[in-house]
């Protein structure tokens, strides 16, 4: 453990010390390429312009170049791929794609990611906005905020084991020692399997992620909220109007933008979303997402090549454009300030 600990700080100081080496290089390498004579105003003005265009391009190459390699070059490599067979060997043409459109469990994972496209972004900004707006009035606020934004820290995995405990049920006389359970058994109910339910399964999936993700939703609101100047809201008192239509007329309307970023955010964490899926119920009673049936067709059952890069595109187009939305918007925000 010590060892481990070691050798990941001295990665991380070798990391940092050789990012400032190829900085300070690069920089030197530049100057003695394009010097600048001090007996020659026009050559020296001309080699200052081209340095100062050349720079950007010096110190953002390494990034560029791993960009294209980890993130370009697997895009198009996949694409390829979805166009030969499970070993990647023969062209089978459009096959994959026909399967995909009338394979039922490829249907019934859109249909869940769809479910929880619905439900997740919406409940976590609601929950994170309503949060954000309530603890703000109260002293112990930050204790609060502190408390729901602990989540976060937890991996999707680990929430997802505390939330089995939650759900979990005890044939027979046995104790039940799931908390939903045991609430329903002191209620005179009766215990269920609850992560087996058709279709209301998806949604007790959904709320670890929402547990999660509520205080990120929380943290960036608040933050928000705070900008607002307070003129408006003294404005709007003074006008008569009452707590609910400040929040919804004034408060909402100013930090739309922030509300409209937390959401799409989400959104794509939503998209992605594996790790609860397969540690709660490895896809069984009708949860499967597009992850997890990507996973499945690589990994399982002697992988098919063809299929899951399929789904791979299908998760990456779906992402692309909420991703293209979040950086204009960042862009104008940025114009904005």
């Amino acid at each position: 453990m010590v060892s481990q600990i070691v050798s990941a700080i001295g990665i991380m100081v070798a990391g940092v010390f050789a990012c400032a080496l190829y900085y300070w290089l690069s920089d030197k390498l530049l100057s003695l390429a394009l010097p600048v004579p001090e007996g020659n105003v026009r050559k020296a003005s001309i080699n200052l312009n081209r340095r100062a265009t050349i720079r950007p391009w010096l110190f953002l190459g390494p990034a560029l170049i791993l960009i294209a390699v980890y993130l370009v070059y697997p895009v198009i490599a996949t694409f390829i791929l979805s166009f030969y067979d499970r070993s990647g060997d023969y062209y089978v043409g459009l096959a994959n794609y026909r399967w995909a459109f009338f394979d039922q469990q490829f249907r019934q994972s859109i249909f869940n990611n769809i479910l929880w496209l619905a439900v997740v972004p919406a409940a976590c900004t609601f929950f994170g906005l309503v949060i954000a707006v309530l603890t703000d009035r109260i002293w112990w606020g930050n204790i609060a905020k502190s408390i729901i934004f602990m989540p976060m820290a937890i991996s999707f995995v680990g929430a997802s084991v505390i939330w089995k405990f939650i759900y979990e049920f005890r044939g027979g006389n046995e104790a039940q020692i799931g908390l939903l359970n045991a609430i329903v058994k002191a209620i005179g109910g009766d215990p269920q399997i609850w992560i087996s339910l058709p279709f209301w399964n998806n949604f007790f999936l959904m709320l670890i992620l929402i547990w999660i993700q509520t205080g990120f939703a929380m943290v960036i609101l608040s933050a928000a909220l705070r900008g607002i100047p307070e003129e408006t809201i003294e404005a709007a008192v003074i006008d008569g109007a009452n707590g609910w239509q400040i929040f919804w007329k004034i408060m909402v309307p100013q930090i739309w933008g922030t509300i409209a970023v937390v959401w799409t955010t989400i959104t794509i964490l939503v998209l992605k979303v594996f790790d609860i899926v397969l540690t709660m119920t490895n896809g069984q009673w009708n949860t499967m997402v597009l992850a997890n049936l990507m996973f499945d067709w690589m990994f399982r059952g002697g992988g098919d090549s063809g299929r899951s890069a399929v789904i791979a595109l299908v998760i990456m187009l779906a992402v692309t454009p909420i991703m293209i939305w979040n950086i204009r918007q960042a862009h104008r925000d940025a114009e904005g300030h």
